[in-house]
């Protein structure tokens, strides 16, 4: 137990643990607690269903840094240090299947799987644990706050059978609505005493704001978070479900933005990506198409005679070009100064500035651009078989996590293994893509981009 010796940090989740949550997790030097002590009695059905089935130790951790010698050490958070506990079933669990009242909910925008998430968790609780009761709360936290007027779906195996084929959320996804006096009244009148919160960083502070409004209710309720975002801007993950669907589906459009630009003299096709803080969608797909040119995202700020620079280069070598565009890059050309009802900042389309500076700069040379925004088909489309099986990953990683009595905590994969982190450090920031990484590197050069537009000039 020697690695796990810490009250603190990701690697302890006595504060998380419903047998340990209302104790001074100073008193929970080691945890998992040694074997004699531990509180989670009661056998998975799944070993008398599978008697050869591998169950996790319940301790088994992730090391968050594998690296030796690395050459990035001092940019690293040190906010895993302590590891984190894998998120997969146990022979020993903390909740009695009887007795569960389960409940699930979908926040934010869509996002490709959110069905397939809904499927798998449905499906874990109802084939694996025997669990019947199951809630779809509609509409987001609005249904938990204002039940009566957002009525819930009631899940079982033959509704979710075929929704991984669609797009969207049969749960209609909604923002805002979060009340934690309201949602805590909601889980106790109805009896809900594992909720499932899938949805982004937002979402999960909120489902922290919840994990604490229940422990000081002393309201034994297992929350357990699915991160989601398009942008793959969630901390500490290797990536979020619905990412590799969106890059599918942007390179897609990639392509045909390369073939009005090719079918014309010193055409240019400008595609823009989602995007708002982090370019990971859009240096993805331009690395998945290998037709990009130039890729422009968040991280890097770009000077428009570069740009005009390197298209005049680009035609010159090629005769056309494509680029692509994050929404949230080279804001400080299009900024607003505004903010919205939630406080965040209203930003300029980047996308119609790029097509109108490129119209004008390239008409008088007998060039034009052609213009795509593929904005929303992208987060709609259906999600592609290898995000579904990441899907199913996390939404029985996710029922696992909860049957072992945790609470307040998000599934992630680290490593490429499920891991449960608390939400709060889930929700604490948004990943952006680091200019020194092999992945910007790499978009830099099989694009051709000039140093200049890089990002790694220093002033």
């Amino acid at each position: 137990y020697a690695a796990l010796r810490t009250s603190t940090g990701s690697g302890n989740l006595s504060s998380h643990h419903l047998s340990t949550w209302l104790d001074d997790p100073s008193l929970h030097q080691v945890w998992p607690r040694p074997e004699s002590l531990r509180t989670n009695c009661v056998e998975n059905p799944m070993a008398r269903a599978w008697p050869g089935m591998n169950f996790l130790n319940p301790g088994e951790k992730i090391v968050h840094n594998i690296l030796l010698n690395d050459s990035k050490a001092s940019s690293r958070s040190d906010a895993l240090a302590g590891g984190c506990l894998r998120a997969n079933a146990c022979r020993s669990i903390y909740w009695n299947p009887s007795e569960v009242n389960a409940a699930l909910v979908t926040c934010g925008g869509l996002c490709p799987g959110l069905n397939s998430i809904i499927r798998g968790i449905t499906n874990c609780l109802w084939f694996d644990y025997g669990i019947t009761r199951i809630s779809g709360i509609t509409s987001g936290y609005n249904g938990l706050a204002n039940p009566d007027e957002n009525p819930s779906i009631e899940l079982n195996p033959e509704l979710v059978d075929e929704i991984h084929m669609k797009g969207g959320s049969i749960l209609k996804a909604g923002r805002g609505g979060f009340d934690a006096a309201k949602i805590c009244a909601t889980l106790e009148r109805l009896g809900i005493n594992m909720l499932f919160v899938i949805g982004g960083d937002g979402t999960q502070y909120a489902g922290h704001m919840l994990f604490e409004a229940v422990r000081e209710k002393k309201l034994p309720v297992s929350i357990v978070g699915v991160p989601k975002s398009i942008d793959n801007d969630v901390l500490f993950v290797d990536r979020t479900f619905g990412f590799d669907s969106a890059v599918t589906a942007a390179a897609e459009v990639i392509r045909n933005g390369w073939v009005e630009a090719y079918s014309c003299n010193k055409g240019v096709g400008v595609v823009k990506l989602m995007g708002r803080d982090a370019g990971f969608v859009a240096a993805h797909a331009s690395l998945a198409s290998n037709l990009v040119d130039l890729c422009l995202i968040p991280e890097v700020d770009v000077d428009m005679e570069d740009v005009f620079a390197h298209v005049d280069a680009t035609l010159e070598r090629k005769g056309h070009m494509v680029i692509v565009v994050a929404e949230g890059a080279a804001q400080q050309h299009v900024a607003t100064g505004k903010k919205d009802a939630s406080g965040h900042t209203v930003y300029g389309d980047i996308g119609i500035f790029m097509r109108d500076s490129l119209n004008q700069y390239l008409k008088p040379k007998g060039g034009r651009t052609f213009y795509i925004d593929p904005s929303y088909i992208i987060r709609s489309v259906p999600i592609t078989p290898n995000d579904h099986i990441y899907c199913s990953r996390l939404a029985n990683n996710a029922v696992h996590t909860a049957m072992r009595g945790y609470t307040g905590v998000c599934v992630g994969a680290i490593h490429n293994v499920v891991v449960i982190i608390p939400s709060k450090l889930i929700a604490s920031g948004k990943k952006q893509l680091k200019i020194n990484s092999s992945t910007w590197q790499t978009c830099v050069q099989v694009c051709q981009m000039p140093l200049a537009l890089s990002g790694w000039l220093k002033d």
